[in-house]
């Protein structure tokens, strides 16, 4: 094993997360290499070097990790996930290694609780205390729960601001002065003192503006380079954007599942009777989260996922079914390299001037 003090470390990139995840990498290297954002080369790299029928989020990691490698990287992590991706470490090692280069590829345990975690950084600095390791979490726990209770704030409200780019410019500043926060109370302070400065940001939003729920594969739902951003498409047409699915909320439910085996069971009642069973990764939370919005009285839901995304294509039969027993408006994407940015944008457009009809219709009956 690599000594840690030469070790440089990286790691895919998925949203703005490296700013939360950054303090638990220096655990295990000397140096921590920020991943690039996705890029045409990143793609270009990706899709040359894997099989075919391997699913989006595999091929945007390779090519992450393609960089990461030509930067000097030597040490690659793979966090896995819950479905056929968490297999998908052994295959991306072989083909680095068939390439060439030289390095170190951490699979971390298929399990987000906090003490496996915990366990898998002692294997690779064994100089580590449990002290330790648990205030760095606390850490990474507050930077993400902030990075994703902000930016749930912002997916909500940027669709309406007055002065266009303002939203944008203060989660720049978060950002930058998040990744600067050395301790959890450093964190929640700055946390409270921009929530302030986005609720002060003028909106012109209307009492009842359409909403839309995005559910799917969280791969796709997080990275917006993988689905075309279609957040920020959303948010052009004035809509009210909600999405479940972030790295707080996999923790949360992991947790929960390990300490009161009672997360999946609760999903599999929410989505009867469309569901008996669990359909793997997040495929039965979109089928459970798609029959709460219709409750709560959204406008329609946009199911996102890869191309060949075995759970999300299990969810889609229910899925549809239950769109045909509500007339509830679900529209699908699924993503690989034969994507048009064109057509989403275009089917995208067709929806929302459907979602607004249908909206006008009701209000006057």
């Amino acid at each position: 094993m690599i000594d840690i003090a030469e070790r440089k470390i990286s790691f895919p990139h998925m949203g703005n997360y490296f700013v939360a995840l950054q303090p638990l990498a220096k655990l295990i290297a000397g140096e921590v290499l920020e991943p690039p954002p996705i890029s045409k080369q990143t793609i270009e790299w990706g899709y040359k070097n894997s099989p075919e029928c391997v699913c989006v989020p595999f091929k945007y990691n390779l090519g992450n990790y393609i960089e990461a490698l030509e930067r000097g990287a030597n040490i690659l992590v793979q966090a896995g996930g819950g479905c056929r991706f968490g297999y998908y470490g052994e295959v991306q090692e072989e083909i680095l290694k068939k390439m060439g280069y030289k390095f170190e590829f951490l699979k971390l345990a298929n399990s987000y609780s906090p003490l496996s975690l915990a366990k898998d950084f002692r294997l690779l600095n064994p100089k580590l205390t449990y002290l330790k390791i648990y205030r760095t979490f606390l850490l990474c726990y507050f930077r993400l729960s902030s990075i994703d209770r902000l930016e749930d704030f912002i997916r909500k409200n940027i669709g309406f601001e007055k002065q266009k780019g303002e939203f944008e410019k203060m989660h720049k500043g978060f950002l930058r002065d998040l990744a600067g926060a050395t301790s959890w109370w450093e964190t929640r302070k700055l946390y409270k003192k921009y929530v302030m400065l986005f609720q002060n940001i003028p909106v012109e939003k209307p009492a009842k503006p359409l909403r839309v729920g995005i559910v799917g594969e969280l791969y796709v739902l997080m990275e917006p380079f993988s689905n075309f951003q279609i957040e920020k498409e959303l948010a052009k047409k004035g809509i009210e954007v909600h999405r479940f699915v972030t790295v707080s909320s996999i923790l949360h439910d992991c947790l929960d599942e390990v300490l009161f085996s009672r997360q999946l069971r609760k999903l599999i009642r929410e989505a009867r009777p469309y569901l008996k069973f669990h359909l793997g990764a997040h495929g039965t939370e979109s089928v459970a989260k798609t029959l709460e919005l219709i409750k709560d009285g959204f406008d329609g839901v946009i199911h996102i996922k890869p191309f060949g995304c075995m759970p999300e294509v299990n969810a889609m039969s229910a899925l549809h079914k239950i769109s045909k027993d509500y007339e509830f408006p679900i529209i699908y994407f699924s993503f690989d390299a034969q994507s048009s940015e064109t057509g989403i944008k275009t089917r995208l457009e067709a929806f929302y001037d459907m979602l607004t009809m249908k909206k006008r219709h009701n209000e006057q009956q």
